[in-house]
């Protein structure tokens, strides 16, 4: 009887489309694998987003003018005038303001119906899980491997898909983990955690667009994922070289080796 109520009361605070959202998205809803059940999942969804520099700049605001519900920022770091050239969700106003508020002051100008909740704090073993029970989707647009396998490891143990991106110089990649899934990797069989840090936009460069282009393809998988439209690319590995246009697939295997999926 518990349970049964417990299904009546989410259903009851489930939302449903507005009038006037029912416009702001129509050219979403339009589409016939997304149709008003897609968009009314966008609207009912919560997605944790790790990192609003380069990638997580397109990442939170295509998601909170596409609906979603709710956006989860954590970053500790401030805006500086050097993140200005491809961290498109800050400006020259916020410059030494904390990262997650001037996100979510640009996000209520794009969407002022998304919720955004701010963590301004380093993601650790402690937060971490936390985070990620309470969401329907992980987007990892860290810089660091030390978060991108806690974010793996609380994924996996809680069943939550994980959209992971990473860009440098003229060069990208990106897949989709998702431990729902049997089949599916996780990012500790794609890398084992003795990999460094040194490679970093700091120290190597990244021409702009290059974090726009692979946080824009998070996005688009993260919406994907939601509304249950289309193929997310679980168990492939897209790697993209800009510099002469050349995008391939790989095809990735799950390690049964893996100490953390395994």
């Amino acid at each position: 009887m518990n349970d049964l109520l417990s299904t009546e009361a989410e259903q009851k605070a489930r939302k449903e489309l507005t009038d006037e959202q029912l416009l702001r998205y129509s050219r979403q809803i339009m589409l016939p694998n997304v149709d008003i059940e897609g968009q009314e999942k966008i609207l009912n969804s919560t997605v944790l987003i790790v990192g609003l520099g380069g990638l997580g700049s397109p990442v939170a605001m295509y998601l909170a003018s596409a609906g979603v519900g709710q956006l989860i920022l954590v970053d500790h770091d401030e805006v500086e005038l050097s993140n200005l050239q491809r961290q498109i969700i800050h400006s020259i106003d916020t410059v030494g303001e904390s990262k997650v508020l001037s996100a979510k002051t640009r996000i209520a100008q794009l969407n002022p119906e998304c919720d955004v909740v701010t963590h301004e704090t380093k993601l650790t073993d402690a937060n971490v899980e936390s985070l990620v029970q309470q969401v329907d989707v992980v987007v990892d647009c860290s810089d660091n491997f030390t978060s991108r396998f806690a974010l793996n490891r609380a994924c996996v143990q809680y069943g939550v898909p994980l959209v992971s991106g990473a860009a440098i110089r003229m060069e990208g990649q990106l897949s989709v983990f998702d431990a729902r899934n049997a089949d599916s990797p996780c990012y500790r069989c794609l890398y084992d955690d003795s990999e460094s840090d040194d490679l970093s936009c700091a120290t190597n460069g990244v021409l702009a667009p290059v974090v726009g282009i692979v946080g824009s393809i998070q996005a688009l998988e993260t919406l994907k994922l939601i509304a249950e439209c289309g193929e997310p690319v679980v168990g492939k590995l897209m790697v993209f070289d800009m510099a002469s246009m050349d995008w391939r697939t790989m095809k990735l295997k799950k390690d049964t080796a893996c100490p953390v999926c395994g």
